[in-house]
């Protein structure tokens, strides 16, 4: 049964309509009375007709562009739009009126790639340039076509308070931050990247919304003390009044689909999204989704984090599931990591052995039920054969280095060799794989966690809150101050790197196992054998794609590893090499042809990858 009410299609906030006139809506069911309040030179307070829902509407002839407003409630307070599309002053200042259907868009003919042959690039807007915004990021698309990903994914650029923010703490969900550019220049982006032939994925979030400048529940029950989250109140997604709640945020993810041409949409932490109702929240956005999808003849994908290893997420309507594209796979991350660094606290001190990473491989992710020290008691249920290209892979993402207390990359935690591993277990993985901007070529800077909030009270807050937070990683000493402007400014690339030493060398790495990722279709949902040992440390994956056989063998060992006999059994062509001499590895050139003779050993911490045509 569809909760969302169907009589009510107009979007809420302020749309012009195709006569020229603009139309306000906002729902504010605890305000008996609420007008528009008009400013600038023709500041004038228009009333609204509420309906029995709740809505407040008026409709406004002709608005000089750009005109700024707020609601005033109660002939008393006055609040900025809750979906405002844009406050050029910030979190408190007056919401804007912006006209979105205008814009010149020239993808037309733009076909996003199928999820399977993706692969994904991270990117924070206010750190991957020095300017920090949306025109500057841009102009650097053409260096990820380069690269060869498939799809640029944006953190959150809903409005957040102050100009630093990684964006989780936004609170206007329909507004582009205005230190970013604002949604002009977010299509802009888009229609620059679909140019190019780059999806855009935009992250967004749905469980929270962050304190500093958030006016909602001055206008109705949006939050409900029914359950917590670890960043501020939950949504009200199945108590009283939630039907308006739900199509509020359903509304927010067509909103970028339809105005910003947004391809993919991937939902922060829906593990904190409660909805004990018949029908969960996230299903029917995904079925809204897919309508909206056929209405503009084009394919959307929704995808998911969660740290439940929770089949439901994936499995379809007809299997009793919400239906998501995808899912990231922190359990991917994990045991890679481990793998890698040997650290062993917090959520690492469940993994550090080859065999869970080789589950990970068979089944997108370890805990199905087991025991989790980390978790002190079972987690997760069994996947059900979901396809692996339904899980997005990682090393490295915002959360894992970020939430570090000195936001260190992996660079800048393990040797050149191992930094080459990672890429390679990654890329050459059956999963969606994703990158974090400038883990291409080895960035060596920070990415910190940092904020510009303007009370003091939450300053002190999230500082506090951080500290706690790395005790159980064991990470002591003080940590770089999330308030500082100088741990933002720590975290923003320098892409002048790319071309220097060792750094030049990653890239063109990256590059060639793109390449190669994409030339061998390692994406298709193919039979993989998988041989894990822990003594040596050894990864084996054998596949077939496309009448050719592939043979991976990854060491993990910090000595040097016989090839297994499988590798000896015929004649192999080497394809990729990670201790070439060519990648600045210690293992020389190798010969394009071999046999056992010929290459026994595979380094400490490097990979092989072989083929051979036809079947066994």
């Amino acid at each position: 049964m569809d909760r969302v009410p169907a009589e009510r299609r107009m979007p809420v906030g302020a749309n012009r309509g195709a006569d020229g006139r603009w139309e306000f809506l906002v729902w504010a069911p605890l305000r008996e009375k609420v007008a528009l309040h008009l400013l600038g030179a023709n500041d004038r307070l228009i009333p609204m007709t509420r309906d029995n829902r709740g809505y407040h509407q008026v409709s406004v002839p002709e608005l000089p562009p750009h005109t700024r407003y707020i609601f005033r409630v109660n002939d008393a307070q006055e609040f900025p739009d809750p979906a405002s599309r844009f406050q050029p002053e910030g979190v408190h200042g007056p919401s804007e009126t912006v006209e979105l259907s205008s814009f010149p868009w020239t993808d037309q003919h733009w076909k996003a790639p199928r999820l399977s042959e993706s692969i994904f690039y991270e990117l924070h807007v206010g750190t991957f340039s020095s300017e920090g915004t949306l025109d500057a990021a841009a102009s650097h698309l053409e260096k990820l076509v380069e690269l060869g990903v498939t799809t640029v994914e944006l953190m959150p650029v809903a409005q957040f308070p102050g100009s630093r923010n990684w964006g989780y703490d936004g609170v206007f969900p329909f507004a582009v931050q205005n230190t970013y550019g604002g949604p002009l220049a977010l299509q802009r982006f888009v229609d620059r990247a679909h140019a190019l032939g780059l999806a855009v994925a935009l992250d967004v979030v749905y469980n929270h919304l962050g304190p500093e400048g958030n006016y909602l529940s001055q206008f109705g029950p949006y939050f409900t003390d029914r359950y917590k989250t670890a960043w501020g109140e939950a949504i009200n997604f199945d108590g009283p009044e939630s039907e308006a709640v739900r199509r509020f945020f359903i509304d927010n993810a067509i909103f970028w689909l339809e105005n910003f041409h947004i391809d993919v949409l991937r939902l922060d932490a829906i593990h904190s999204i409660f909805d004990a109702g018949e029908r969960h929240v996230l299903a029917q956005m995904q079925q809204q989704v897919e309508r909206a999808g056929q209405r503009l003849g084009r394919e959307f994908h929704l995808i998911a984090e969660s740290n439940l290893n929770d089949p439901r997420i994936l499995l379809s309507s007809e299997q009793g599931g919400h239906g998501l594209a995808a899912e990231w796979t922190d359990d991917f991350h994990f045991s890679l990591h481990a793998l890698l660094t040997h650290e062993n606290k917090g959520h690492y001190a469940d993994f550090g052995k080859v065999s869970q990473l080789a589950t990970v491989f068979r089944d997108g992710w370890f805990f199905q039920g087991q025991h989790s020290k980390y978790r002190r008691g079972p987690h997760g249920k069994p996947p059900g054969g979901i396809a692996r290209s339904q899980f997005v892979a990682y090393h490295q993402n915002h959360d894992q280095i970020g939430n570090r207390v000195w936001g260190e990359r992996i660079g800048a935690l393990v040797d050149f060799e191992s930094q080459k591993l990672a890429a390679g277990v990654t890329l050459l993985s059956p999963f969606v794989p994703l990158l974090f901007m400038g883990e291409e070529y080895g960035h060596p800077g920070p990415f910190l966690y940092f904020t510009s909030h303007g009370d003091p009270g939450l300053i002190e807050a999230v500082r506090r809150g951080r500290r706690n937070e790395y005790a159980e990683f064991g990470w002591t000493g003080e940590s770089p101050d999330p308030q500082s402007a100088s741990s933002f400014d720590k975290s923003k690339l320098s892409h002048e790197i790319r071309n220097t030493a060792h750094h030049d060398t990653l890239l063109r790495f990256y590059q060639e196992l793109i390449r190669f990722r994409r030339a061998h279709q390692l994406g298709t949902n193919a039979d993989l054998e998988i041989v894990d040992s822990e003594a040596p440390p050894m990864l084996t994956i054998l596949r077939s794609v496309a009448g050719r056989r592939l043979l991976m063998v990854f060491n993990f060992s910090d000595a040097e590893i016989e090839i297994p006999p499988r590798a000896r059994e015929v004649q192999w062509t080497v394809e990729l090499f990670s201790a070439d001499a060519r990648w600045l590895g210690p293992g020389g050139q190798v010969t394009p042809s071999i046999e056992a003779r010929d290459f026994m050993q595979l380094p400490a911490k490097s990979f092989v990858v072989l083929s051979q045509e036809g079947q066994p």
